[in-house]
């Protein structure tokens, strides 16, 4: 029988607010642990909450950007569970009244597009983290994360594929990080997800029974869990068993999922309404301010980038995917004039020593006024672009000024014609094996003496001097 994969998410992203959801306790990630904590966030007896006003506007503002209707009198629930991490035994979350509700994402696999839908998105209070010691056997609480603002993200199941969810998870990180919602850091836990997978045989209207692997914060893992937990249902299908509804933990190490509790289901937390906490109402200045206010978002992004810049589709992608990265380009152009250029730079010499150096795009501090001065003075014949590669990385690294770097390394383009012969004659009187090669027909050769030329004159030669000295003095050569 063939069975067809069934894919649901619950993403958890955590808002880039300064201050908890109900209480003024710093959300900076790190610090010692229990150090951003206070009576309200660690669940004393006899305090109240007060909803953080900017957690309201962000809701507002993802709902809106995900083709959500915006619930005008929304509410909080308690829902109540038992876990050390969580220290008031409830959670405030929203169930009933949700902020956002029906939804729709765009996504595009293989050149197919479809539409992904959100069911809900609530906002709610993140619990605290539970730090495993395997030295002295026992667990300890960091508190510092209680009471973070999250919103969650919750999926119709709609995805057949892995394919199908990373390229929904990676449209809904970019449009959460330009939004200014989250920075969306995976492996600092401000997005993650919880992924609900069954199987069902293929032409079938009903949904086989599901498992759930939580606070997954790896693109590849997920890839990787959707994939061995549809193979291992069905498995057990095929095998006249029976597919358990429960938790299960993906171990990465492993490439396998491991079974961890029954599944709740929403009787098991008694939901009821939050007494402390009254009703948000929304009104249609509220959302109009909001949408007023909203920054252009990656697709519409790369559709100007196309049609102003010239850009292709393919060169814009990768700009945009990252926020900073995008920002960075557009000043650049901005300044040079020459879009074109201003994206090879971005696409080549940047994006190359983010990955050399492990660099995350929002930890970019290189200034873009920089990166246009190497582009003139290339343009301007001051420097050629092997030196404006030397230049650039000297900029990324040390923030130096690209002219007085130039100036101080004596990096400026020779284009002494003079002096261009005098070693061009040398290299050809030096290489007389590349001659035999040329006469031979061996075109490669040429490139060779090319090489060689440039390596004499430090690599600051101009190349089109370089190259037309070299071929008068080889057509007289090779007579």
């Amino acid at each position: 029988m063939n069975y067809q994969t069934v894919v649901g998410l619950e993403v958890h992203v955590e808002l880039s607010t300064k201050s908890k959801i109900f209480c003024s306790c710093t959300t900076e990630f790190g610090g010692e642990p229990n150090t951003h904590v206070c009576p309200v966030c660690s669940g004393m007896p006899g305090v109240l909450p007060v909803l953080n006003k900017k957690v309201v506007d962000f809701a507002i503002r993802a709902g809106l950007a995900t083709n959500c209707e915006i619930t005008r009198y929304n509410k909080f629930d308690r829902k109540n569970y038992f876990y050390p991490d969580l220290p008031k035994a409830y959670q405030v979350s929203q169930l009933y009244l949700p902020i956002c509700r029906n939804g729709k994402v765009e996504i595009e696999v293989e050149g197919k597009k479809k539409y992904i839908g959100i069911h809900e998105i609530h906002m709610e209070e993140d619990a605290g983290k539970l730090v495993h010691d395997p030295w002295d056997d026992c667990t300890l609480v960091d508190y510092n994360r209680c009471g973070v603002p999250l919103l969650e993200i919750v999926s119709e199941p709609d995805f057949r594929s892995a394919d199908e969810v990373i390229a929904y998870l990676t449209k809904l990180r970019e449009t959460m990080m330009y939004l200014g919602v989250s920075d969306c850091k995976m492996q600092e836990g401000s997005m993650r997800a919880d992924v609900n997978i069954s199987v069902m045989p293929v032409g079938s209207a009903k949904f086989g029974t599901r498992t759930e692997m939580k606070n997954m914060n790896s693109f590849k893992a997920i890839y990787r869990a959707i994939n061995y937990e549809a193979k291992r249902q069905i498995e057990v299908l095929e095998n006249g068993g029976r597919v358990v509804q429960e938790t299960r933990r993906w171990d990465d190490n492993k490439d396998a999922s491991f079974a961890m509790r029954s599944k709740e289901n929403a009787q098991d937390y008694r939901y009821f309404p939050e007494p402390d906490l009254l009703p948000i109402e929304i009104g249609d200045d509220w959302i109009k301010d909001t949408k007023d206010n909203m920054p252009e978002l990656p697709e519409a992004k790369r559709k100007r980038y196309m049609s102003e810049f010239g850009l292709s589709e393919y060169d814009a992608s990768v700009i945009t995917a990252e926020r900073q990265v995008a920002y960075i380009f557009e000043d650049t152009a901005a300044l040079c004039g020459k879009p074109k250029e201003a994206a090879n730079y971005v696409m080549g010499e940047l994006m190359r020593l983010m990955s050399e150096t492990g660099t995350l795009a929002e930890e970019l501090e290189i200034e873009p006024r920089k990166i246009a001065d190497i582009i003139k003075l290339v343009s301007d014949g001051k420097i050629n672009r092997s030196v404006a590669k030397e230049v650039f990385e000297a900029v990324f690294k040390k923030n130096v000024d690209p002219e007085k770097y130039i100036e101080e390394n004596n990096l400026a383009m020779v284009d002494d014609t003079a002096l261009v012969e005098e070693v061009v004659a040398k290299v050809i009187a030096d290489n007389p094996k590349s001659i035999d090669d040329l006469k031979a027909g061996k075109e490669k050769a040429k490139g060779f003496l090319v090489g060689q030329t440039m390596k004499a004159l430090k690599g600051k030669a101009n190349p089109q001097t370089v190259n037309k000295v070299l071929n008068e003095k080889l057509s007289e050569v090779l007579k």
